[in-house]
């Protein structure tokens, strides 16, 4: 009567095991379905940066505002121009975890702020991850001299290398002069 029920047991098991390891697998994630476009199962949103309200953006008024205005209106910048203090820059993204990859960048938005050397806005920029352009990344290494070592010269490369004292001294003959 004992041996059945470890075998029913046993049998259990592995489903049990396989239904905690897809909880496990789904924890980070979130249930969208009413979301157009997402997968059922999507990492939350995060919202990163300095997002600046359109709203907000229609006090500032080039030629009218000063730095005071805009700082009093959006904040202190996410960035200043790095040559040119006359730009400041207020940077926003929204991501998204991809599972065992990096961030993705759902969205990007940017507003450039272009000063007169008088401290009065002359422009408003706005940038979005659709200007953005395609950099190719060169994937040439450069060589540096000595580093075409095998493994074994990395590993006992230092040996013989110290002179024979301790910490690097020579060794003196006792009763000698010294010069």
């Amino acid at each position: 009567m004992l041996r059945p029920l470890v075998a029913r047991q046993t049998r259990r098991l592995p489903g049990a095991a396989l239904a905690l390891s897809a909880l496990l697998a789904t924890a980070g994630c979130s249930w969208m379905p009413s979301v157009p476009g997402a997968g059922l199962f999507e990492s939350p949103r995060q919202m990163r940066g300095h997002a600046v309200e359109e709203e907000t953006l229609a006090q500032i008024t080039p030629g009218v505002s000063s730095r005071a205005d805009v700082e009093a209106a959006l904040g202190s910048p996410s960035a200043t121009g790095t040559f040119d203090n006359g730009v400041w820059y207020y940077m926003s993204s929204v991501t998204r975890q991809r599972p065992g990859r990096t961030l993705a960048v759902e969205d990007q938005r940017v507003v450039a702020i272009h000063f007169t050397p008088e401290g009065v806005v002359r422009d408003i920029q706005r940038v979005g991850l659709e200007d953005g352009r395609n950099v190719q990344v060169v994937s040439r290494i450069t060589p540096s001299p000595g580093n075409d070592r095998t493994i074994l010269q990395q590993l006992f490369g230092n040996i013989g290398r110290l002179a024979p004292g301790v910490g690097g001294q020579t060794n003196q003959t006792i009763g000698a002069p010294s010069r």
